[in-house]
């Protein structure tokens, strides 16, 4: 397989390509490769991006929503007619399974589908006031200028998520690109560029993140911050954004539970666990992470999750054969391995995997599946956002779910049952924002994406998502007597 053509190694600012005197490399993480090197932006090129940002905004807010439906459309045609280049280089970047890259290019396109299409649909509403001389009128008007923060693990779509609700609503949008898979961002910036994306309305930079982020939140350009990343990046992105009284959305870090409940099907719930888990090798906000199983059917259900898991091939993402591709860092490596050394320390056995895959390339870890496991282990208290699954079993559905919400997370939850009570009531009572009954592929397009408690605020999706970069303007307007 040749290697695709990358997007320029460079920032991209003011609709052109721009170097800088300082780079940084980007690996491929599956052996080490060097794959690019890209400048680190200075505090002179942050703020020719700011100032493109805030051009492109007075530009883009007074674009028809209708032509801004137009070119988001082109967008998702772009990243569909480049889905095989986009694909490739975003396996070479963060690490993950072809099939599984092509899966997020897809989806990608689907979010710009998407929004071209509530680009247009962005309604305000009229109020019958009490003076019957007036006329009241609320209008949904864009927020501002965006600065946008992705993480890695998903290299192209947590940016999208971003970019196309943005430009829909009418904003300029400044992306920083991930330094660990940075390339898919500057991709959808060429291919945004393409499809006729006015100059300054998307501007993508990359470097040195801390600096990066109080630069860009710190000026009077940015009037709304949306980030994905870790509680701890969050909370220090909140206390930048609280200086100046931005507007904010925080797509932070989850401890997903999974409830199987006595009445499900365990052996299909369990196969489909372990296909779910061990997606992007664990790498995901909204990966199963803690097992919480009945005991009537703990051992079914743990019978065809370790046999599932044993038959995942690790290997290069770019080898069809793969199912399960690297870490994409060498720190995640020892972060993972850390949680799985306390928990055996602690008393969990391991059922399958338990190390390195010993692969002489690349940060592979071996699929790893615990029982035993304590709630007050590491690895139920901290994001293993690694392949690692840690089953432990219930008696009552209050413990189940009182087990469920005891964490400070509440990303996604969810749950198997064939009692429709059970669902209703567990979905319920999950403190969570989003559940999946019977059902683990909950990311779509078109449904609001987000969580409560410390993973975050506001919505990713759906109709929500194109609310967040809008701000309610009130109008009361007197009529001339008659």
């Amino acid at each position: 397989m040749s290697d695709p053509q990358l997007p320029p190694a460079a920032l991209y600012i003011a609709g052109a390509w721009h170097t800088a005197d300082e780079t940084f490399p980007v690996h491929n993480p599956a052996d080490g490769t060097l794959l690019a090197e890209l400048p680190v932006a200075r505090p002179e090129d942050l703020d020719h991006a700011l100032a493109a940002t805030a051009a492109g905004f007075v530009t883009w807010r007074r674009t028809q929503p209708w032509e801004r439906s137009r070119v988001l459309r082109r967008i998702a045609d772009g990243i569909r007619a480049q889905a095989e280049r986009f694909a490739l280089i975003m396996t070479l970047d963060q690490g993950k399974p072809l099939a599984q890259s092509m899966g997020e290019v897809l989806a990608c396109a689907d979010q710009f589908d998407w929004y071209a299409d509530e680009a247009r649909r962005v309604y305000g509403r009229t109020v019958e006031g009490r003076d019957a001389g007036t006329r009241i009128f609320v209008r949904r008007e864009p927020v501002g200028p965006v600065a946008a923060f992705a993480t890695w693990n998903f290299p192209a779509l947590l940016g999208v998520r971003k970019i196309a609700p943005a430009l829909a609503a009418g904003c300029s949008v400044v992306l920083m690109a991930p330094a660990e898979a940075p390339l898919c961002s500057l991709l959808v910036a060429e291919l945004a560029h393409e499809a006729g994306l006015p100059a300054g309305v998307l501007n993508v930079v990359s470097g040195d993140g801390p600096m990066i982020s109080r630069h860009l939140i710190g000026s009077d350009v940015i009037r709304k911050v949306s980030l994905t990343g870790s509680v701890p990046v969050g909370a220090e992105l909140l206390r930048l954004a609280a200086d100046g009284i931005k507007s904010v959305s925080m797509e932070l870090g989850g401890h997903a539970p999974v409830l199987v409940f006595a009445d499900a099907d365990a052996e299909r719930a369990g196969r489909m666990c372990a296909r779910t888990k061990f997606r992007n090798a664990g790498q995901v906000c909204i990966s199963p992470s803690r097992f919480l199983v009945h005991e009537d059917v703990a051992e079914a259900f743990t019978e065809a999750f370790v046999a599932q898991t044993r038959e995942i091939r690790l290997g290069d993402g770019r080898d069809p054969a793969t199912d399960m591709g690297p870490l994409t860092t060498a720190r995640r490596l020892a972060g993972v391995h850390a949680l799985v050394e306390d928990a055996v320390a602690c008393g969990a056995t391991v059922l399958t995997g338990g190390g390195p895959a010993g692969l002489p390339d690349g940060h592979f870890y071996l699929p790893t599946v615990l029982s035993g496991v304590r709630d007050d282990m590491k690895v139920m208290v901290e994001e293993p956002f690694g392949p690692v699954a840690p089953i432990s079993t219930f008696r009552t559905f209050e413990e189940a779910v009182a087990r469920a919400n005891a964490t400070p997370f509440g990303l996604a939850g969810f749950v198997f049952t064939e009692d429709l009570t059970t669902a209703f009531r567990a979905s319920e009572e999950l403190e969570t924002g989003m559940v999946g009954v019977n059902e683990m592929t909950i990311a779509t397009a078109e449904a609001p994406f987000g969580g409560v408690k410390q993973s975050g605020f506001g919505r990713e999706g759906g109709t929500e998502g194109v609310q967040d970069y809008t701000v309610a303007k009130y109008v009361n307007l007197r009529l001339r007597s008659a």
